[in-house]
């Protein structure tokens, strides 16, 4: 193994055990939430981030209430990470069937 692949499986590692991973994108949206009184009515919109998932061919939404938004924002960036390491590690296992190597 190289010392390259050494270094995206450690880092995988270290993102994997560390906190929680979480597929889906996160949607920053206003809205008008329909009381007549509200400042809403007045342009200044309600604020809400919002988890979107496609599942079985579906799209799913789910509100993040502020508590929890950047738990969330963390997975998301987590479950990333780890996608991204995993096409690098894809990528170099790629190049030693080409030039076959072990």
């Amino acid at each position: 193994m190289s010392a390259e692949e050494r270094r995206f499986r450690s880092a995988l590692a270290k993102l994997i055990s560390e906190r929680g991973l979480l597929r889906g994108t996160l949607v920053h949206r206003e809205r008008k939430c329909g009381r007549p009184n509200c400042k809403c009515t007045r342009g200044k919109k309600h604020k809400g981030i919002y988890l979107v998932v496609s599942e079985d061919g579906r799209r799913r939404q789910l509100h993040i209430p502020k508590s929890w938004e950047e738990t969330v924002e963390e997975w998301v960036a987590d479950y990333q990470g780890v996608r991204e390491l995993l096409e690098k590690i894809s990528r170099l296992h790629w190049d030693k069937v080409v030039y076959r190597r072990s």
